[in-house]
C-alpha cells in the first residue's frame, strides 16, 4: 500500500495558495500586454496613474450544489418520469418517449402505421435504432405495443444522463493546479508532452470556442443537438473538462493542460441544462468513433443502463477507442453507466490529501482514481472556475490514454487500460478496493511501460 508521501508534500507545498484560492470569486485574463506582471496571486500594474488589480480571480463554483438543483429540476418536471432504484439515487427518463431497435430497418409505410397506432410521432433514428413519441401513451404503455412486434430488438425508455461535476509559465499553475503535481505531471512531461495526431473526443457540453487557452487545441467537433458543427459551450462543464486535458501551456494564460499537443474533439451531446437523453449521448460517441477519436471521455452518468447506450460503447471499443467515464457525485454503491461498462475505464475521485472524496461512488466496478475536489481550468465566456465532482477526475485518465498513445500509437484500448491500472498507486486497503480502484493514477509509470512496449516492439 501506497504511504501517501508525496501526497504529503504536495498538500504542504500549496496549502496556502489553495487558501487563497478557493476565496477567488471570478477571473479574468488580467494584462494582456504585460503577462510576466503576474508573480503572484496578488499583483497589480500602474496604468494613467492608476492602479489596476491583476490578481488572478477564479470562480468557485458550487458544482454539486447545481447537480442537486439539475436533480431537483428533473424530479419535479411534468414530462420527466423517475425510477428509484433504493430510496436514495435515482434515474430519469423522458415521458411518452420509447428508444425502439429494429432487427430490420423499417419502411415509410411502417413507420406511419406505428405513428398511428400510438398518436404519436418519430422524432430521430440512429442506424437501426428509433426514439417514437406518442401525444397520449405512457412509456411502458409504449413499450408494452413495440414488444409485441417481432421485428423489435428491444424497447425501453430514453433515459436522461447527467454531468458528474463536480512547469509552465501558464498565471494558475505554480499556485493552484495541485492535482497536476499529485499525479506527478510534470516528470511525465520530460517523456512526452502529446501529439497532435492523437485526438480526444469531449462528449458532453460543447467547448467555449473561443477560449484563448483552449482556441488553438480544439479540432473538428459535432454537435448532436442542432445537428451542425458548431459544438459551443453554453453550460461551461464541457469546456472544465477540455481545459484539464488541453489547456495551452507556456502561454502566459491562465492554467495548464495535462496534454500540450492533443487536439480535443468537442461533441455536444448536452444543453445548458447540464443534461442529455441516452439517444444523444449514443449518438455522440458513435459520431466521435467514426471521425478519428483515439480517446472519449464521458463526464457524464446515469444510474439505469441502456441497451442502446450499451452498443454504442461497444461499438467504440471495438474500433480501439479507449473510454474514460466518471463514476458519479451521490456518495453512493449504486452502479452508474457508462463508467459501470466494462469496456470503460471508471474513475472516482480523490481531495488534495489523496482521500476519498466525500461525494465520489464507490464499487467493484471502479478501476482507478483521481485529483477531482477544487480543480481549477477553463469556463464559459473566456473565463476560469474551480469545480469539484467525478467529471473533473475522469478527464485526468483521459488525458494520460492520449499521452500514452501519443508515445505508442501500437497500443490497443485494451492494453492502455490495463497499463492505467496497473501502475496506479495503491490507496486505501491493499490491492484493489470498491473505493480507489487499483489506485491514484501514475503518470510517470504509464508513459514509461508504453514507452519501454513501443520500444521492445521496435527492437
Amino acid at each position: 500500500m501506497w504511504n501517501k508521501k508525496r501526497i504529503a508534500i504536495v498538500a504542504l507545498a500549496i496549502t496556502i495558495g489553495l487558501t487563497l484560492f478557493v476565496s477567488f470569486s471570478y477571473f479574468n485574463n488580467g494584462d494582456k500586454e504585460s503577462p510576466k506582471s503576474f508573480s503572484t496571486p496578488n499583483s497589480s500594474v500602474q496604468l494613467n496613474n492608476e492602479t489596476i488589480d491583476t490578481s488572478p480571480q477564479i470562480m468557485n463554483v458550487d458544482s454539486i450544489q447545481l447537480y442537486n438543483n439539475v436533480q431537483k429540476h428533473l424530479d419535479n418536471h411534468k414530462e420527466i418520469d423517475v425510477i428509484d432504484h433504493n430510496g436514495k439515487d435515482k434515474s430519469h427518463y423522458h415521458h411518452h418517449q420509447v428508444i425502439v431497435d429494429f432487427k430490420n430497418h423499417l419502411t415509410q409505410a411502417e413507420i406511419k402505421q406505428i405513428e398511428k397506432d400510438i398518436e404519436g410521432k418519430l422524432l430521430r433514428k440512429l442506424d437501426s435504432s428509433y426514439i417514437f413519441e406518442s401525444n397520449n401513451l405512457k412509456t411502458g404503455e409504449m413499450i408494452s405495443y413495440f414488444e409485441k412486434n417481432k421485428n423489435v430488438e428491444f424497447a425501453e425508455p430514453n433515459y436522461i444522463m447527467m454531468q458528474n461535476q463536480e512547469h509552465p509559465n501558464d498565471l494558475l499553475y505554480n499556485d493552484f493546479q495541485w492535482n497536476l503535481r499529485m499525479i506527478d505531471s510534470e516528470n511525465g512531461w520530460g517523456i512526452t508532452q502529446g501529439s497532435d495526431k492523437v485526438k480526444i473526443a469531449i462528449v458532453d457540453t460543447g467547448v467555449d470556442l473561443d477560449h484563448p487557452d483552449l482556441v488553438n487545441r480544439i479540432a473538428d467537433g459535432y454537435n448532436v443537438l442542432k445537428d451542425n458543427n458548431v459544438p459551443d459551450d453554453d453550460n461551461g462543464h464541457g469546456t472544465h473538462v477540455a481545459g484539464i486535458i488541453a489547456s495551452q501551456t507556456n502561454n502566459h494564460e491562465g492554467t495548464a493542460g495535462i496534454t500540450w499537443f492533443n487536439p480535443i474533439m468537442p461533441v455536444k451531446v448536452m444543453g445548458s441544462d447540464g443534461y442529455g437523453s441516452t439517444f444523444d449521448i449514443a449518438r455522440g460517441i458513435i459520431w466521435a468513433t467514426d471521425h478519428g477519436a483515439d480517446v472519449i471521455n464521458l463526464s457524464l452518468g446515469n444510474y439505469q443502463g441502456s441497451k442502446l447506450l450499451k452498443r454504442a460503447v461497444e461499438y467504440a471499443y471495438k474500433h480501439d477507442v479507449v473510454m474514460v467515464a466518471a463514476s458519479g457525485n451521490d456518495n453512493s454503491s449504486q452502479p452508474s453507466y457508462p463508467s459501470a461498462y466494462p469496456q470503460v475505464l471508471s474513475v472516482a475521485a480523490v481531495d488534495l490529501n489523496g482521500d476519498k472524496a466525500e461525494f465520489s461512488n464507490y464499487g467493484d466496478y471502479i478501476d482507478v482514481a483521481a485529483p477531482g475536489v477544487t480543480i481549477p481550468s477553463t469556463y464559459i465566456d473566456e473565463q476560469y472556475a474551480a469545480l469539484s465532482g467525478t467529471s473533473m477526475a475522469a478527464p485526468h485518465v483521459a488525458a494520460l490514454a492520449a499521452l500514452m498513445r501519443s508515445i505508442n500509437p501500437n497500443l490497443s484500448n485494451k492494453e492502455i487500460m490495463d497499463m492505467i491500472k496497473g501502475t496506479s498507486l495503491d490507496l486505501g486497503k491493499a490491492g484493489k478496493d470498491i473505493y480507489f480502484g487499483e489506485g491514484l493514477i501514475d503518470i510517470v509509470q504509464a508513459l514509461q511501460q508504453a514507452k519501454q512496449g513501443a520500444e521492445s516492439k521496435s527492437g
